[in-house]
């Protein structure tokens, strides 16, 4: 039986989301799902038209603890940034953030990252492509 190895950072993300939430009047939704482990993440923004900045962010996640982990790390890098720098975010920061992942679940940091580009997408107007 393979033992996952979760950093300490990744379970205190795991055990006190600060992110799980649900938006009244969110300006973009961003949704993904990966089939194949079952995670689904639905992420959702509010977002100043004037800055262009992520004023408030929060997700709802079906997965294991790596991807609602990594889901809240997003949005904690996320908020407070254009949708320009968020665009930016990329998976190694959030393993970083998160003091390092199992390599078998590096696919569950990517959700949020897909997510929240498919919402800025969304914001953006240009849909899907």
């Amino acid at each position: 039986k393979m033992s996952l190895q979760y950093s300490k950072k990744l379970m205190k993300h795991f055990k006190n989301p600060k992110f799980v939430k649900k938006l009244k009047n969110p300006d973009a939704v961003g949704e993904v799902g990966n089939i194949k482990c079952g995670d689904i993440l639905r992420l959702e923004l509010k977002i100043d038209p004037k800055t262009r900045k992520i004023k408030d962010i929060g997700f709802q996640t079906f997965g294991c603890p790596a991807a609602l982990a990594s889901s809240d790390v997003v949005c904690e890098i996320a908020k407070g940034k254009t949708l320009k720098e968020a665009e930016k975010i990329n998976k190694d920061d959030i393993i970083k953030k998160l003091g390092g992942m199992p390599p078998i679940k590096i696919h569950c940091s990517i959700l949020g990252i897909e997510a929240l580009r498919k919402a800025i997408k969304n914001y953006e107007g240009k849909g899907e492509r």
